[in-house]
């Protein structure tokens, strides 16, 4: 009788522990698959800069480092963000045309109070890393336009808002600088989410309980038994 007692809560407390076991060690195989993606990121990023692909996509094309000489353009987009150490302020985003096409450019950070300020344009070489942002979700504000505020890098409707192919190049170096107070904000991996090694700690935790767990049950449960039995004995 103790040992029907025992048995089914020790079948699922094994079942359980192994499942959670196995999501575990699934979520420490995905962060090594992630941690290759992100030194892969990190290397095309690094890369030296080519020219300008005829047709850039973002499946082929999502953080080629590029280089390219033009001439910037009006009118500007400002897009809301707050950059570490430099606090609120906007992206500049500005068109570009360069051998005959027109191009989204990111040309870095201004602060709030330069949002309206009157900017040179000219020719300049910018070299960056073309990026398809994701930024735009369920939640995010439609633009501001009577502001000229944006609340995300929303690529098809910057180039449809500005005229120019769905291409946007952000800037990491820009010779001549010719504007007071821009910083740029070059692409980096540290915005890509790499959540697996939490969620590794989280299943072997669970796994770890729901063992406990099973443990305590089975030995309670064969002590009230053999307490019971030894009463009617």
């Amino acid at each position: 009788m103790v040992k029907r007692q025992i048995a089914i809560p020790l079948v699922f407390g094994v079942i359980g522990t192994a499942v959670l076991i196995s999501l575990g060690m699934w979520q420490v195989q995905r962060l090594a698959e992630k941690e290759a993606g992100l030194a892969e990121i990190d290397r095309r990023i690094a890369d030296a800069p080519v020219s300008l692909p005829d047709t850039p996509t973002e499946s082929d094309h999502k953080y080629l480092a590029v280089t390219a000489s033009g001439a910037f353009l009006t009118p500007e987009l400002h897009v809301l963000v707050g950059a570490k150490d430099l606090g609120a302020g906007y992206r500049l985003i500005q068109p570009f045309e360069t051998q005959g096409r027109r191009i989204l450019v990111d040309r870095g950070f201004i602060g709030l109070d330069a949002k309206d300020a009157t900017r040179p344009l000219g020719t300049a070489q910018v070299t960056g890393n073309l990026h398809w942002p994701d930024e735009v979700d369920s939640y995010t504000p439609a633009p501001d336009l009577q502001r000229d505020i944006w609340f995300a890098r929303d690529v098809p409707a910057m180039a449809e808002a500005l005229e120019t192919e769905p291409v946007l190049l952000v800037v990491r170096q820009e010779t001549p600088q010719s504007v007071s107070g821009l910083t740029p904000l070059p692409v980096d991996s540290t915005n890509v989410p790499n959540d697996h090694l939490q969620y590794a700690i989280t299943w072997f935790s669970l796994a770890l309980i729901w063992a406990g767990m099973t443990s305590y049950f089975v030995w309670r449960t064969g002590r009230t038994a053999r307490a019971a039995k030894g009463k009617t004995t």
